[in-house]
């Protein structure tokens, strides 16, 4: 939550969602686990390769208090960035909503302890969190200084795979669910804890 520099943020995320697919392990979530990882893979990797545009773009450095308002220079970036982000905090019907949501609920289900809901919902919060803090200080906040190569979004070379990786982030949740499991799983909620995840 606390860090500044771009790709230990993006790594760090991935050791949070890593902890996502241990929790579901020792749950006895095997297969959801495995569900995570793949749908994990894609945004993933999408959030590393915008990254390393944005790192490009602004003369190589990595601390995001020298970005700001980088959606005027990248915007073709800006989008597929937060589509990753987004994906990464599961919201409804991008790649990691189809997985972690799943495994969310099934953990509401089976009623494994307050202790655990607790935790649980509290990495999520967390993830929330330091995503729309890179969001915003990346993006959204004041200009920091670093100077700008906004040629990085002409070489398609570059925005090549983002627009693709981008496009298979938004259909991979459903098309690997229907390919990863024989039978739709169906979850019986209360209203409350069916809406939880997404607040």
């Amino acid at each position: 939550i606390f860090e500044y520099d771009l790709k230990k943020i993006i790594a760090l995320s991935t050791l949070s969602q890593l902890g996502m697919m241990m929790f579901s392990i020792s749950l006895g979530l095997f297969e959801l686990a495995f569900f995570h990882l793949l749908t994990h893979a894609l945004f993933k990797a999408l959030l590393f390769l915008c990254a390393g545009i944005l790192i490009h773009g602004a003369g190589n450095t990595q601390d995001i208090r020298s970005f700001g308002g980088l959606s005027l220079n990248f915007p073709l970036v800006t989008v597929c960035m937060n589509l990753a982000n987004l994906s990464l905090c599961g919201v409804p019907f991008l790649a990691g909503f189809y997985s972690k949501d799943l495994i969310v609920e099934l953990v509401c289900q089976y009623s494994w302890g307050i202790f655990i809901l607790l935790m649980m919902f509290i990495c999520l919060m967390l993830t929330v969190l330091y995503s729309v803090r890179l969001t915003y200080l990346s993006f959204v906040g004041l200009y920091g200084g670093g100077t700008f190569i906004s040629v990085c979004e002409s070489d398609h070379s570059l925005t090549g795979p983002v627009v693709t990786l981008s496009l298979i982030s938004l259909i991979s949740g459903p098309i690997l669910g229907w390919l990863s499991f024989s039978a739709p799983v169906l979850i019986f909620l209360p209203v409350f804890l069916k809406w939880a995840a997404l607040f």
